[in-house]
């Protein structure tokens, strides 16, 4: 008979089985009986563990989003930058993490939303946090600027290979931190255009296409659709 030892560490075996092929191949690709393979197992203890291969997956779903920000009752404390540093400075060891997270954010599961809205929710705390302190300058929409940082943060993750093959090596990496620091920083001090000019059309562009409809010809693009017709006609 099983202690509840041997239990958990059945468990955790098929679980861990279960991340690697489900990150790997896809959750509709695999099979109870696969995933009971790679853990040198029978389907029929996949089921007694798990119940079914939802049930499975709802268990993977709990373990990675705890590797990565803590409990999953509690996401908003966890240091998400620092799981993406240690995943990503350790692809061997963390890549079934790194290939789960990327399925599972580009998914519609709730899971992966969960996740998503944690790390939304931290990245507007820091946000908050460096206006409020002087090291970040006050965006004109803070919400929307902590969206976009948040999803630059993930593309370490959800785009992995193809950093890897733009860049020719980790990006990590010893030559891949000397590469790429330097050009991120100046990105996020600096910007990238010299002047404003192409902020300045933005928004004269957002105010006109915002302000009241006008009769002024018929190529005018505020036009009235119907404009009133004339005393003489």
């Amino acid at each position: 008979m099983r202690t509840a030892t041997s239990d958990l560490t059945t468990r955790a075996r098929i679980r861990d089985a279960a991340v690697v092929l489900f990150g790997r191949d896809g959750y509709a690709a695999t099979s109870v009986r696969a995933v009971a393979s790679l853990a040198d197992v029978s389907p029929a203890l996949v089921v007694h563990h798990f119940a079914s291969k939802e049930g499975l997956r709802l268990a993977c779903d709990d373990y990675v989003v705890g590797e990565f920000l803590g409990r999953k009752d509690d996401l908003s404390h966890g240091d998400a930058a620092s799981a993406i540093r240690r995943w990503l400075a350790d692809v061997d060891t963390y890549r079934p993490l790194i290939d789960y997270t990327a399925r599972m954010l580009t998914s519609s599961g709730s899971a992966g939303d969960e996740l998503f809205d944690a790390l939304l929710e931290g990245t507007s705390a820091m946000v908050d946090e460096q206006v409020a302190s002087g090291i970040m300058r006050e965006p004109s929409d803070r919400s929307a600027t902590a969206l976009y940082l948040t999803l630059y943060g993930l593309v370490p993750l959800v785009m992995h290979r193809q950093l890897t093959r733009a860049l020719g090596v980790e990006q990590l990496s010893a030559a891949g931190l000397r590469r790429t620091t330097v050009p991120i920083l100046e990105l996020y001090t600096h910007g990238l255009y010299a002047d404003d000019r192409f902020l300045v059309a933005a928004h004269e562009a957002l105010a006109r296409t915002s302000g009241p409809r006008s009769d002024k010809g018929e190529n005018d693009p505020n036009q009235d659709p119907d404009p009133p017709r004339g005393a003489g006609s």
